[in-house]
């Protein structure tokens, strides 16, 4: 008997509480029964500095749902070519867990710009989309799409780039971290200025 897996993909650089938020309050309100944390591998042709090796934001997926049987992570993409495609790692997980139904969890920013996806048609077709609220996008012209359903699941208007940046100027982002995150990124000096000199 297959199972109805959402996958969430996102850098992950750090995973916070908002995405846990998200992704509880979905699989518990929703026909899914797990939720998979696609962490996206670094681009080789891009250089971000700011970006964590991919095994670095795995492990703390792994950290921040440790404790929690419906929320998993995956490195399905760490083994596809890069950059990798949506309708791509669909195909490939559908081929490995032919029983499974996957479907696809996002933000309305990320439903605003699909149509510039590889193949977005097909994705629209075979899978379902679950997408919460982003402030600044309206998925209005979506809302008749019998496979985008719209969520209410609760906001938190926090990201990771402002958590990098609240790092950087030396404060502390204690509760927007799980608390076994929140130490793995202290002890390892994760997104902390380098020192001069």
């Amino acid at each position: 008997m297959g199972k109805q897996v959402g996958l969430f993909f996102g850098s992950f650089n750090p995973i916070h509480v908002g995405h846990l938020i998200i992704a509880n309050h979905i699989v518990q309100n929703s026909p899914l029964q797990e939720i998979w944390f696609v962490v996206s591998p670094q681009n080789p042709f891009k250089t971000k500095s700011s970006l964590l090796d991919e095994r670095q934001r795995l492990y703390m997926v792994n950290l921040a749902v440790e404790d929690n049987y419906q929320l998993r992570s995956s490195s399905v993409e760490f083994d596809l070519p890069v950059p990798s495609y949506t309708v791509d790692t669909l195909a490939y997980l559908q081929e490995k867990h032919p029983a499974d139904q996957f479907s696809l969890l996002m933000g309305s920013d990320n439903l605003d710009s699909i149509e510039k996806w590889k193949n977005y048609n097909v994705i629209l077709e075979r899978h379902a989309l679950y997408v919460y609220h982003r402030p600044g996008y309206d998925a209005d012209r979506w809302k008749n799409m019998p496979n985008i359903h719209f969520p209410e699941a609760p906001q938190l208007l926090v990201s990771a780039s402002f958590i990098r940046e609240q790092i950087q100027a030396g404060r502390s982002v204690q509760y927007l971290l799980t608390e076994p995150v929140y130490r793995y990124v202290q002890e390892m000096n994760f997104y902390k200025p380098l020192k001069k000199g």
